[in-house]
């Protein structure tokens, strides 16, 4: 059911949105005429590296805060082969209420291939390792445990047009979660069911072209957290982005139905809890290179 304050929300976002395609219709120089002789595209180049740094009011991962509710600076690399084969690592501040004892710092490799099985259809094989350097979880206020937050994820995905979907698979225990560590991994204990190997997330994605270089994006998630059902839950965002003198602007409205029992964090002495999965307006800058 939409709450007063999920309509405000919805409002800002709409506002936000015109707002966008203002800008970008100020900023978009008249189009030249299209060369009629114009040779075919050129063959994509052997090896690119590409490389994007970029600004946001929170960090939503799966829809959960990892900044608790602040800001964070982003960046990556990535590198392609021709034939479809690619490597890239990424790298963001989180905040050291949700993963305790280290750097305060997400880095990620992953790696993997695209091919196209069908006309316009990409399919999409790779893995993926969440690194929290450091971090390890506190089994009690201020005592750290041994047990680290890292993840591993084996994910396939497929895309055609403004379509996507992935299925990503949790080769380890989820982010850190298991028998020993259920107790205190969550903001509320857990009963230990064994470990969270095989845990899930299914991630779809909608793209909508309005024009003028403003693009609305749709997602629906889910995660599948093996063994603790209580941790499972679905997330959905809707977003609205437009590129304006080189830079992406975008504005989300990002929201989920976790568990607020679990999903949420305190200070570093255990008070000013705030909900992680709380429906939230996030704003974004970034700008690839």
């Amino acid at each position: 059911m939409f709450t007063l304050k999920t309509r405000t929300i919805c409002a800002l976002a709409f506002a936000a949105a015109q707002a966008l395609l203002c800008v970008g219709a100020q900023a978009q120089a008249p189009a030249p005429a299209a060369d009629q002789s114009a040779s075919a595209v050129p063959a994509a180049p052997e090896h690119a590296i590409t490389g994007n740094v970029g600004l946001v009011s929170d960090y939503r991962f799966r829809g959960i805060s990892q900044t608790w509710r602040l800001p964070a600076v982003q960046g990556g690399l990535d590198y392609v082969h021709r034939s479809g084969l690619y490597l890239g690592t990424w790298a963001s501040n989180v905040s050291g209420n949700s993963y305790n004892n280290g750097s305060a710092l997400e880095w990620d490799l992953y790696g993997g291939v695209k091919l196209e099985v069908a006309p316009g259809v990409v399919l999409d094989l790779g893995a993926l390792a969440y690194i929290y350097p450091g971090a390890r979880m506190n089994r009690a206020l201020g005592v750290a445990s041994t047990q680290k937050y890292d993840n591993v994820d084996l994910y396939v995905g497929v895309s055609h047009g403004p379509f996507s979907a992935k299925l990503s698979y949790a080769v380890t225990d989820y982010f850190g979660l298991n028998g020993g560590s259920a107790g205190y991994a969550y903001f509320s204990s857990l009963a230990p069911h064994g470990g969270s190997r095989g845990s899930l997330y299914l991630d779809l994605n909608y793209n909508v072209d309005l024009g003028q270089g403003v693009t609305v994006g749709l997602h629906a998630g889910h995660v599948a957290v093996r063994n603790y059902a209580d941790l499972s839950y679905s997330d959905a965002k809707v977003s609205v982005s437009k590129e304006v003198f080189g830079v992406n602007l975008s504005v989300a409205i990002v929201g989920t139905n976790a568990r607020s029992a679990y999903y949420q964090a305190g200070n570093a002495a255990g008070a000013d809890a705030k909900r992680l999965g709380k429906a939230a307006l996030v704003l974004g800058l970034s700008k690839g290179f």
